[in-house]
């Protein structure tokens, strides 16, 4: 049986993102409809401070914000730096260029096509999930995570 192999890009802007940003690039790449799964890479912004005097205040960061992908609500939990994305086909990767050439027009992006993601389950990834019953979610687990937190899966074909 012959895996199937799915392209991968990684857009890289040349500042983070505000919300606001971010949002707006990933409702429009989100409706081109080959998205099988996403990552938003950056800096982590803590909910509570966690060093000096003012530890365990909550961090009012203006870049922490619940933002609307695809019909579906998120907190983000980083600085949005990174995207990178796993699409059904390669055909769509002009057209993401496209709608990134329309939201970053005042800086500067990379869009790369490479492997950013797992593909395949090591021993490390059966040893701490067990049997994955959704394969998308396969390098999708945050290892520095303190509880549960939901990567953004876009529903679409398993």
């Amino acid at each position: 049986m012959t895996e199937a192999i799915f392209p991968q890009i990684r857009i890289m802007p040349a500042r983070f993102l505000f919300p606001e940003t971010a949002e707006r690039l990933l409702n429009a790449i989100c409706k081109v409809g080959v998205v099988r799964r996403m990552v938003l890479n950056g800096p982590r912004l803590p909910a509570t401070v966690t060093e000096g005097p003012g530890r365990g205040l909550p961090n009012p960061h203006p870049g922490r914000k619940v933002i609307h992908v695809s019909g579906e609500e998120f907190e983000l939990q980083v600085q949005v730096g990174t995207i990178i994305l796993e699409l059904e086909n390669a055909d769509a990767i002009p057209t993401i260029r496209q709608m990134c050439d329309e939201v970053f027009q005042n800086f500067s992006y990379t869009l790369q096509e490479g492997k950013f993601m797992k593909s395949q389950m090591t021993v490390s990834d059966y040893a701490k999930y067990g049997v994955l019953e959704d394969e998308r979610m396969l390098g999708m687990a945050d290892p520095k995570a303190k509880g549960s937190r939901c990567p953004i899966i876009i529903q679409g074909t398993k």
